[in-house]
């Protein structure tokens, strides 16, 4: 019985946080609320350092079955980018992406969201999660 989107994500989160760790050497919690925007309003990432330096979120979105760009999780994408855009600065942002390959082309979702939209990342780093190696792959940026 194939698993719910839901189990899907969860998986990947999951998946997503142990080679973060890994990657970086850094702990990470789950699940962390933190104040945004202004007025501030608490918006709940997928991954925090304990001291909140390192911030970051999931997602594990693919290319269509007809091989089109997922427009509307394109949209959620740049929502995170604003939600990490509005810590603090001095915190590093992170975005973890499924590595999902566009069969007519081979190109990987994460480098098409960077190539596209390489204005709305700033320092933003995107990573990209192979599930079957559980290894991460530095798109843009960096986790320093």
């Amino acid at each position: 019985m194939p698993q719910s989107n839901r189990e899907t994500g969860d998986a990947f989160h999951r998946l997503a946080h142990v080679a973060l760790e890994g990657f970086t050497g850094k702990r990470f919690r789950l699940n962390v609320a933190l104040p945004v925007g202004r007025p501030p309003r608490l918006h709940k990432f997928d991954f925090a350092t304990d001291d909140n330096g390192f911030v970051g979120e999931s997602k594990c979105y693919t290319w269509t079955a007809t091989d089109n760009a997922p427009s509307a999780k394109i949209g959620h994408l740049k929502e995170a980018l604003q939600y990490l855009h509005d810590l603090p600065k001095g915190t590093t942002t992170f975005i973890v992406m499924k590595r999902h390959c566009r069969r007519k082309d081979g190109e990987p979702l994460a480098d098409y969201f960077v190539r596209l939209n390489a204005n709305w990342l700033e320092e933003t780093a995107i990573l990209e999660l192979d599930e079957g190696t559980a290894t991460l792959r530095l798109v843009h940026g960096s986790l320093t």
